[in-house]
């Protein structure tokens, strides 16, 4: 019998984070992938330079990959260095891509990145989400949401 999975992902040490996703699109789902790097990918990550600001993700072919991540070069890489942009593969179980190409295709959804990481087995991971994208009054209730837990918070402390 397989092991359930936890329910929030081992983060050891986050490398790249977009925030802006939170904000731009309502999570439904997210997944745990593992990321296909080489060369000094790695040692780029582990000096924590990368940026998903403009990611995403898209189903190809049965697999999924990592498109318009930013790695920048490892600085005391040679000439074998890795190109920054390329797209990197995600792995993944077989019956999660099923489920994401269906919600893609079906429901207009979009794969956003929410974030890379290392866990504790120094495995380099993504957490990966399923996403639709927010109208501009549902950004408008989100901000006014924002804003009245942190009126509430500071009320919260000058009253007692």
């Amino acid at each position: 019998m397989a092991r359930p999975k936890p329910v929030t992902f081992d983060k050891l040490k986050i490398v790249a984070e977009n925030r802006r996703a939170r904000f731009d699109y309502t999570i439904e789902d997210t997944f745990e992938a593992g990321l296909v790097l080489q060369g000094t990918e790695v040692k780029a990550l582990r000096a924590g330079e990368a940026s998903i600001a403009e990611s995403y993700a898209e189903v190809k072919d049965g697999q999924v990959w990592l498109i318009n991540a930013n790695i920048p070069e490892y600085s005391h890489g040679n000439r074998l260095n890795h190109e920054p942009r390329r797209p990197r593969k995600l792995l993944l179980h077989e019956r999660e891509i099923n489920k994401l190409l269906g919600a893609v295709e079906r429901k207009g959804m979009t794969l956003v990145p929410l974030s890379i990481y290392f866990n504790r087995t120094g495995r380099a991971k993504v957490e990966l989400a399923l996403a639709k994208g927010k109208q501009t009054h549902d950004k408008r209730a989100s901000i006014k949401e924002r804003d009245w837990k942190r009126d509430k918070a500071r009320l919260m402390r000058e009253r007692g």
